[in-house]
């Protein structure tokens, strides 16, 4: 941890005082003057001291790589649409929205294959690492995966080669049915998949390690992903962001289903793992109902997930990289997937997700729609709270036909609300998780990943609907108010490279 350390470390600060030196993390005046102008681009110079130098060298760091991704086709990583996809991002009231999403259509060179991701971003440098996993993390599965199926296909010709000799027929692949959702076979492009996302995960992280260029010591990102390609569906899942399905059951009623799980540290297994790392999982007692991850010998940093990219100074103590990765087979039930931040999992359930998106008047704006409506439900429920980051990406699995369309155009004249209906009694949530396929510390049993959710009671005399309605003028303030729930609570200020981590 002290070569961590000292790797993520910027240089020398010249001109600033010792004082803002120890508060390198929160109070030096490039992260004021970032927090004055939280609409200028990450390229724009930043004039100062050592730290305003470092802050300009991550952001070119980005947009050199983004550069090198403007190459390929069919990727969208800010708002938009495309014919299957939508995605939208808002900004919280931080001083710079810390989600990053992107789309990635003809994926590894096939029309028939998408890849997905939501990153939410924590810590002071939390924007740039979400940026960096964002970019880097398709590239790396994009690249593993052709290296692993060019070896599974001469590894299979060597195997035929052998049965030939041998006049023998060559073995089936096992196959483990308790491993998939559907009709219980493994799908050839599954075990190469699979392979390829832990490669890609851990390759990540490892040059977010090495990289200088970003500080991920205190910051660090969630990563949902996913690989669409054809009627196989490969998610990998990485912290507390969350993908939620929407589809029918047996009486043709649209319901969630919950895809990942909310890695937080008070599951059992995690829990079990950072103990056994010597890290402490507890709450405060201002917010008993946030489990986090501490170090063993000082109250920091505070962190509210399990599982994360980044965040070097707790991964001695519990914290992984390691994704959750779950396979399903889609059916003609299956009609879209949502891969959200936890600034919408905050204030809307799974239902109320699904119920939006499939309320949408079109499906460019569905992304939209459900982050609108995340942001009128913070300031609905949590009047006193900042609103957090919301990043939104819609996948939907069937091309829209000429009369869903007409259908969708007549529904704009008379919209309506889904999230209304909480008025009322509440609709049965779907609670049944996809069989996941834990590669990593065995198979956990975690506790249903709904059991996370807070449960709020709204206030009677105001509905979602007269909240939207409300002219953005007269809305409330949330700059006067404390943020709920940060995923990363206290930063250390100052550190001692002398020091290692054990010391903490």
């Amino acid at each position: 941890m002290g070569a961590c350390l000292s790797c993520c470390r910027p240089p020398a600060e010249v001109g600033q005082t010792s004082a803002a030196s120890s508060s390198r993390y929160l109070g030096d005046s490039a992260n004021r003057r970032s927090r004055k102008k939280p609409k200028q681009e990450e390229g724009t110079e930043v004039s100062g001291g050592g730290k305003g130098r470092l802050l300009e060298v991550e952001s070119v760091a980005c947009e050199i790589e983004e550069d090198e991704l403007h190459r390929f086709t069919g990727r969208l990583f800010s708002n938009g649409a495309s014919e299957m996809a939508c995605l939208h991002t808002q900004q919280g009231h931080k001083w710079s929205n810390q989600d990053a999403m992107i789309v990635w259509e003809n994926f590894v060179s096939r029309s028939d294959t998408i890849f997905c991701g939501v990153f939410d971003g924590h810590g002071p440098f939390g924007h740039l690492v979400a940026q960096k996993v964002r970019d880097s993390l398709p590239l790396k599965l994009s690249n593993k995966w052709s290296a692993n199926l060019i070896a599974k296909v001469r590894s299979k010709d060597s195997e035929e080669m052998t049965s030939f000799n041998t006049d023998e027929e060559p073995d089936e692949e096992p196959s483990d049915s308790s491993e998939f959702h559907g009709n219980g076979t493994v799908p050839e492009m599954y075990p190469p998949l699979k392979k390829s996302f832990l490669e890609a995960f851990k390759v990540v992280d490892k040059d977010l390690k090495d990289n200088s260029a970003v500080d991920c010591f205190c910051s660090g990102t969630t990563a949902v992903t996913m690989v669409k390609q054809g009627q196989d569906l490969v998610i990998g899942n990485l912290g507390d962001s969350r993908a939620v399905m929407g589809t029918r059951d047996k009486d043709n009623n649209l319901i969630a289903v919950q895809m990942t799980v909310d890695f937080k540290p008070n599951l059992p297994g995690e829990a079990a793992r950072i103990q056994k790392c010597k890290g402490r999982v507890f709450a405060l007692k201002d917010e008993p109902e946030t489990a986090r991850l501490w170090l063993p010998n000082r109250d920091s940093p505070g962190l509210a997930m399990s599982r994360a990219f980044g965040d070097f100074c707790l991964k001695d103590y519990g914290l992984i990289s390691v994704p959750d990765i779950l396979y399903h087979r889609l059916t003609d039930k299956d009609k879209f997937i949502i891969l959200a931040s936890d600034g919408v999992w905050d204030v809307l359930s799974n239902k109320e997700a699904v119920d939006i998106v499939a309320s949408a008047p079109s499906r460019a704006t569905a992304a939209r729609a459900l982050v609108d409506c995340a942001v009128q439900c913070w300031r609905l429920k949590f009047p006193t709270s900042k609103i957090d980051d919301c990043a939104v990406v819609c996948l939907f699995f069937e091309k829209q036909s000429s009369t869903d369309q007409f259908q969708k155009a007549d529904s704009k004249k008379t919209p309506t609300h889904p999230s209304e209906s909480t008025e009322g009694p509440p609709d049965k949530e779907a609670t049944t998780m996809l069989e996941m396929d834990h590669s990593v510390y065995g198979t956990e049993n975690h506790n249903s990943p709904l059991d996370e959710i807070v449960p709020v009671t709204e206030e009677p005399t105001k509905t979602l609907a007269a909240c939207i309605s409300t002219v953005e003028d007269d809305e409330w303030s949330a700059l006067e108010g404390v943020t709920r729930v940060n995923s990363i609570l206290d930063i250390p200020r100052s550190l001692n490279t002398g020091k290692r981590s054990t010391d903490y």
